[in-house]
């Protein structure tokens, strides 16, 4: 059996029901011009409510004995491969009329996740589980590696946090392995083996286990048994949209298997990898290694979409995605680079009410980086003092799928045909939630995360901008007295004086002591110094 090592490029869409987290519209990443998704109705939408259920016996799955890598055509590749029951129910087929009355939302789907289903079916094949599977991220993202749902999910897979850090996903400022799609691929992977094993082989209840978890699918299981019911998949009492999770799956492998049954025509998909996994070493500027790779920006944030910024994270993982037929001169310009210029470079001096974190963010970096550069043990610096910092060789707009720039894209698209409405933007206070903030402007709080890329249970840290779009009336009512609510918050530069404690300042400004953390990337236990500089964002109004 081959073995490789590959990626390929997508453009990107949404869909309703997302894994790890309850039926919700996933994020939107900016689009390029050439993207099939730019402005689908189709993308974003709910398959319809699912009826009761009729018993299905479970098939197991049987190791095919030929070799599926040798096709040449990608869904006969994936036919081949399937193994899950092929069943009628009427749940499955309101899911395979849906397909049929929209056969261009198959088509924009299938172009995004055409070049990933080569690799993740070598992927699944490799590890001996049904093909069904290499569909899955069309209900779970409509292969969209930005895809990013109110209950925190992210990714073509859509892990939550806590599922991703068990399955080995590393996420932190630079980086999020949950839109990395080899590492996504694999965690995956392993996760659905893992619930395949849980539930004795019954990949129905795996898969729905998938989307709201095993305890939710095995108390169910045990509610029928206590009462002489059936408790395989589709006898259970389950969430709506995990009812909906399983027969969605199954009505697009039926339609993959037999496509004019349903009078739907599949463009042939070629087999073959379109992408290169290029070790790099070390941190590299994504503007530079586009240019070394000689391809634009916006494609190689496409291959490697779980870079956050604008540049690789300095700790790893060390390795880009790139078009197979551009790795070779990738690596030989590569090569040929100083080090030294792999990022570019800024000698700041310290000046007084500094503090590293402020530093930070004036040149979009991380605390962490700042002290492995300049090699300082603590907090602490000293005006005056000079630091060398790392920055962007591009403008900001260059970095278009970085975080910040989707979160413009985001902010600035209209909801909906709403073109009445109008836009606000709302200052985070101390003690903001997004419930009181919605409430506020009578708006929904999903609609509010939503707008802003965010899941309604990500924290708020005071100052930072949300955008609200309003009813024209509304939007005149609140101008005035937002404008005077938001002016009482102010950012103060706090020199510690002899006695401080992050407890005794937090009581001072009435914040809190995880609130100052969060603002200087200070350790609770850490002991302050007489002169140490603090960040925080005061109400004047309540401060003591």
């Amino acid at each position: 059996m081959l073995k490789r090592k590959f990626l390929f490029t997508i453009t990107l869409g949404g869909l309703t029901l997302l894994a790890g987290c309850s039926t919700q519209t996933a994020s939107i990443a900016p689009t390029s011009s050439n993207s099939l998704a730019s402005d689908s109705q189709y993308d974003n939408v709910n398959l319809g409510e699912v009826t009761n259920a009729d018993h299905c016996d479970i098939v197991e799955y049987e190791d095919a004995d030929f070799s599926l890598s040798d096709q040449v055509d990608l869904w006969e590749r994936l036919r081949q491969g399937f193994a899950l029951p092929d069943t009628d129910h009427e749940r499955i087929q309101t899911y395979v009329d849906w397909y049929k009355k929209h056969p261009t939302y198959l088509d924009r789907v299938t172009e995004r996740g055409t070049p990933y289903l080569q690799y993740i079916a070598s992927q699944l094949e490799e590890q001996g589980l049904p093909l069904e599977l290499a569909l899955l991220p069309i209900v779970e993202s409509a292969f969209d590696p930005f895809a990013y749902s109110h209950g925190r999910a992210a990714g073509m897979w859509q892990f939550v946090p806590g599922t991703a850090k068990a399955y080995g996903l590393k996420q932190n400022w630079w980086y999020d392995g949950r839109r990395d799609i080899v590492a996504s691929t694999g965690a995956a992977i392993k996760y659905l083996s893992y619930l395949n094993s849980y539930f004795d082989g019954d990949w129905l209840a795996a898969l729905a286990a998938y989307n709201s978890g095993e305890g939710t699918v095995s108390r169910a299981q045990k509610r029928n048994r206590k009462v002489g019911k059936s408790d395989d998949y589709w006898n259970l009492k389950l969430p709506k949209e995990t009812a909906a999770y399983v027969p969605q799956l199954l009505a697009l492998a039926k339609i993959i298997k037999n496509p004019e049954a349903y009078q739907i025509t599949l463009a042939p998909l070629d087999n073959r990898p379109f992408f290169q996994e290029v070790p790099i070493g070390s941190q590299i500027d994504l503007a530079q290694a586009a240019e070394l790779a000689e391809i634009s920006i916006d494609e190689l944030y496409k291959l490697n979409p779980g870079f956050n910024r604008w540049a690789t994270d300095p700790t790893g993982p060390h390795q880009l995605l790139i078009p197979i037929e551009k790795a070779s001169v990738f690596t030989e310009n590569l090569s040929q680079l100083d080090a030294g210029k792999r990022v570019g470079w800024e000698r700041y001096t310290i000046k007084n009410g500094d503090s590293l974190i402020s530093i930070a963010n004036h040149f979009d970096t991380d605390v962490t980086t700042l002290k492995t550069v300049n090699g300082l043990k603590g907090n602490f610096i000293r005006a005056g003092n000079a630091l060398m910092i790392p920055v962007a060789m591009a403008s900001d707009k260059e970095y278009s799928y970085s975080v910040d720039q989707r979160l413009l894209q985001r902010q600035s698209k209209r909801p909906g045909n709403e073109s009445s409405l109008r836009k606000i933007t709302y200052t985070t206070q101390n003690g903001d939630s997004f419930w009181k903030i919605a409430r506020q402007h009578e708006v929904g709080v999903r609609e509010l995360a939503k707008w802003n890329a965010m899941a309604p249970t990500d924290p708020l840290p005071v100052g930072k901008k949300l955008v609200v779009w309003l009813k024209p009336e509304k939007a005149t009512s609140l101008a005035s007295s937002a404008n005077s609510s938001q002016s009482l918050v102010r950012k103060i530069h706090y020199q510690v004086r002899s006695g401080d404690s992050l407890a005794r300042i937090a009581s001072k400004f009435n914040l809190t002591v995880s609130q100052i953390q969060s603002w200087n990337s200070v350790a609770r236990k850490k002991y302050l110094h007489p002169g140490d500089s603090l960040t925080l964002f005061v109400d004047v109004r309540n401060a003591n």
